[in-house]
């Protein structure tokens, strides 16, 4: 942190309902995750034709990159959360009992869910609270990209890991699926002196680690890919930063944006396709050259670790024979 700029915790507030912005995240007795990878299925159980899935939240100390650890809030212990995977006419349970501190919900961002069920804090609902459990319930309806996440002291929360993907396939199978489909959340994290802060787009408080699903490069995941094969890519940016996503070696087309598919007449083709937060876009690419390709955010100061490159937002495309 260069000399001269306030540590976050330290600053004075005004307001001291916002004063929670500026806190590190702490939880009681925070122990070592038990799963090193975020974003995979979650397992769910039939109950008179319903898919009922279970999350908790929690807080873990979650390893970003190696030597490199955050306290952060999740569900079921892993950054991003489990994915919620489900078919259009899906009968939908989700059981959520919270083990933060901290009151919490959850929000379907871009799920049509009925108004009850959306997760918006004395409004829809009330905060679940500590030891307490909610069950959200509707039905799957429009194929696409989603996610989940908190609606409590979001930028508080969300920053923190409360974060998860929602991907509903569509009910009739695609006659030409991707031989590969990853879903990429896009985040941020700020770390003072060991403490965890959740970043945000103010003074004092910006990021200086930045995550893939939960890590930063070299940490990030290696998509192996054969030559010839459709790969999808699906970006959602969770964070509070924009992030210009750019992929060497071979275009893409966008063929969905914000879980809404592109018809091919209007699909562009790109190299660079700039995610906001809260967006998502589905990105398809034919792997046409051998190699080590890399995907990268454009502002570069987004792939360095605590300013030092090559870090942050950046994997590897390996297309192989």
């Amino acid at each position: 942190m260069a000399e001269g700029t306030p540590t976050p915790g330290s600053m004075m507030m005004d307001n001291p309902e916002a004063a929670h912005m500026m806190q590190p995240i702490t939880a009681p007795n925070v122990q070592p995750a038990t799963e090193a990878e975020g974003g995979l299925p979650l397992e769910y159980r039939l109950e008179d034709g319903v898919k009922v899935f279970e999350l908790t939240t929690k807080a873990v100390q979650w390893e970003i990159l190696d030597g490199v650890t955050v306290t952060a809030f999740t569900y079921n212990g892993t950054v991003p959360g489990p994915m919620i995977r489900v078919t259009e006419g899906d009968q939908v349970r989700i059981i959520v009992k919270n083990e933060l501190p901290d009151p919490t919900t959850i929000h379907w961002h871009g799920v049509e869910v009925p108004n009850a069920m959306d997760g918006v804090p004395g409004v829809t609902q009330d905060p679940i609270e500590p030891g307490e459990t909610f069950t959200y319930e509707f039905t799957a309806k429009r194929a696409g990209t989603f996610m989940y996440h908190s609606h409590y002291k979001g930028d508080v929360q969300v920053g923190a890991g409360l974060y998860a993907p929602f991907i509903i396939d569509p009910k009739e199978p695609l006659a030409n699926p991707p031989a590969v489909d990853k879903t990429l959340m896009i985040s941020e994290w700020r770390i003072t002196d060991g403490r965890t802060y959740a970043a945000m787009p103010m003074s004092g408080m910006e990021p200086n680690y930045f995550t893939i699903n939960g890590k930063s490069f070299p940490a990030t995941e290696t998509i192996t890919v054969k030559k010839g094969d459709l790969v999808r890519l699906r970006f959602i940016a969770i964070g509070q930063f924009i992030h210009p996503m750019h992929l060497h070696g071979v275009p893409f087309k966008i063929v969905a944006t914000d879980g809404h598919p592109v018809p091919e007449a209007a699909q562009l083709t790109k190299d660079t396709v700039s995610v906001a937060p809260g967006e998502r876009y589905d990105i398809e690419f034919v792997a046409t050259e051998t190699g080590q390709w890399m995907l990268h955010c454009h502002i570069l100061h987004h792939t360095t670790n605590d300013n030092v490159e090559p870090g942050g937002l950046m994997l590897m495309i390996n297309i192989v024979d």
